[in-house]
């Protein structure tokens, strides 16, 4: 059975063919979509709050042909202390498969093992897949092939966002540069399991210099919120602005996960500059999820 839990140790034929689907479901929504949900309900667990995660899978499961229930944490046993696993075993025997957006790398996990149905990890603390293999479709929709490309990325490089993009860029093909303070860099132990051209400094114009996507996001992620003074003060000199971008190259799309701060990881002069780009990146988790149900359905 097929899961989407990471994109660390992911094969590159399986993103190939998901991001292929995501061009042609894009290209055919409202024509005569095959209904691969046809006949099942999903269920969407979300202990972490969202807009486009949401919306998106569940007008994609709904396009589809299938029913979704939206099932927050708090309203299940879940939020009594139910076992993951308990929880699993139950819905594995009443839904045909889940999309889950959690803190806990293990809990998705957990679930997929015990359930014995399609999961998908939705954004966990450790990584975030479904929005990575939206980006590279949307820079590859406006750029071609990102083999060989240069993407750098800018702010908190130790969170799920640049670690996902560490684990396509090794399966992929193309260099990834993160520029973040020493603290806010992915571990050692998460670049050698990765392998890949990936490098990480200190220098944030340096690691801009002939880039051709430049990519932030937030710098306080949920759950961080105590932190927020110290890593706003930390995080101020890996600000994206028109200056930085000018040592990129002329071409370079900026790419932002939303929701942006204006002001904090990106101006506002440059977010709005970018702003076709950034909105077709979130339009674009509709068909890229879309595809990835697909590919676990195949």
């Amino acid at each position: 059975m097929k899961h989407l839990l990471k994109l660390e140790g992911m094969p590159r034929g399986a993103m190939e063919e998901i991001l292929a689907s995501a061009e042609a479901i894009k290209a055919k929504r409202g024509g005569g979509e095959t209904k691969l949900l046809d006949g099942q309900t999903w269920a969407m667990i979300f202990t972490k709050s969202s807009t486009r995660t949401r919306v998106s899978f569940e007008v994609g499961i709904r396009e589809l042909g299938g029913a979704v229930m939206f099932l927050n944490a708090n309203d299940i046993q879940l939020g009594r202390g139910e076992l993951i696993k308990d929880t699993a075993r139950v819905l594995g025997r009443m839904v045909h498969g889940a999309v889950i957006r959690t803190y806990a790398q293990s809990d998705v996990e957990e679930f997929a093992d015990y359930s014995n149905i399609p999961t998908i990890n939705a954004l966990t603390d450790d990584e975030h897949p479904c929005q990575i293999l939206t980006d590279i479709f949307t820079f590859q929709e406006w750029r071609g092939p990102i083999q060989g490309r240069v993407v750098t990325f800018v702010g908190d490089g130790a969170c799920n966002v640049p670690v996902s993009w560490v684990h396509a860029a090794a399966a992929l093909d193309f260099e990834l540069r993160i520029a973040a303070p020493s603290e806010f860099q992915p571990s050692a132990e998460t670049l050698a399991k990765a392998g890949g051209n990936i490098a990480c400094t200190e220098d944030v114009r340096a690691a801009v210099e002939g880039a051709d996507m430049v990519y932030t996001d937030v710098w306080v992620s949920m759950g961080m919120e105590a932190e927020s003074e110290e890593r706003l003060a930390k995080l101020a000199d890996y600000q994206i602005n028109g200056e930085l971008m000018r040592l990129a190259n002329p071409d370079a799309l900026v790419m932002h996960c939303l929701p942006a701060y204006r002001g904090k990881e990106i101006d506002a002069e440059t977010f709005e500059a970018h702003a076709d780009t950034i909105f077709t990146q979130a339009e674009n988790r509709l068909h890229t999820q879309k595809a990835i149900l697909a590919w676990l359905a195949g």
